[in-house]
């Protein structure tokens, strides 16, 4: 394939998301996300079914997936677990990872986003500006007031770019007080300090979430399941960046 007919075929696919909690869907995702976890991050899944990404949590969650019209294949996903959900499922995802003590004091309903994963050949600006806004309408449309997820940094170099990423972060978009949170595992410390001053290029779904406006909420975690470094971030719904807040307001007074 020449380098002009792959473009055309970038250019030609039509990706169509929708939030479900259709078993077969919620397979699919679970098969993508694996493929995605155990070969980028080689992490130790733990699923009960071979080749699937499964936990507890999925059937409390709805599921936004991303799907390629053309072939039918499933390309990008990620959940939603609502406050209300999250009651009766023992709690939220992260507090595994984090006490969420400070955010369970918030005013509002809170969401966590979480599994959040692209197949390699669509990690275009497209296909993640479309996930994206399809969560922004979620959440318009389910009155939430904090979205929270985990945002996971690869640790194959030891861990020496999570802590550069983890700090430049840190000192960029740190959540005020209300939103801080404590890891229950700490991410190990290297031996060498973190000196390097070129710049840190943050994996790119970490970049959509501040640019949607997000924070993150104190010191990273230690998941060794995943083998990866998480910081627990925080979306203030009513402070979405204007290309997205006004654009889905629109839409849903429509």
């Amino acid at each position: 394939m020449t380098v002009q007919t792959a473009r055309a075929a970038r250019s030609a696919r039509r990706l169509k998301t929708v939030i479900t909690r259709q078993p077969s869907l919620i397979e699919a995702a679970q098969r993508l996300r694996y493929e995605v976890f155990s070969e980028e991050y080689e992490s130790d899944l733990g699923s009960c079914t071979p080749g699937l990404d499964a936990d507890e949590f999925d059937g409390w969650c709805d599921h936004l997936v991303v799907t390629d019209e053309a072939s039918g294949q499933l390309v990008a996903t990620t959940r939603i677990l609502h406050r209300d959900s999250a009651d009766q499922a023992g709690g939220f995802y992260s507090e595994g990872e984090f006490d969420l003590s400070n955010l369970y004091q918030l005013p509002g309903t809170v969401a966590e986003l979480g599994r959040t994963c692209v197949h390699p050949d669509y990690r275009s600006g497209a296909t993640i500006s479309l996930l994206w806004a399809s969560v922004a309408e979620y959440l318009v449309a389910h009155q939430v007031d904090y979205l929270i997820g985990c945002a996971s940094i690869g640790m194959s170099d030891g861990g020496q770019k999570a802590w550069r990423i983890a700090r430049h972060l840190q000192q960029e978009y740190l959540a005020d007080n209300r939103f801080r949170v404590t890891p229950r595992r700490e991410l190990p410390h290297l031996t060498h300090p973190v000196g390097d001053d070129r710049p840190v290029e943050a994996p790119a779904l970490i970049k959509a979430y501040m640019r949607l406006g997000a924070r993150v909420c104190g010191e990273p975690c230690w998941d060794p399941d995943f083998r990866c470094a998480d910081l627990l971030v925080v979306l203030e719904v009513n402070k979405l960046a204007d290309r997205y807040s006004k654009h889905f307001m629109r839409r849903q007074k429509a």
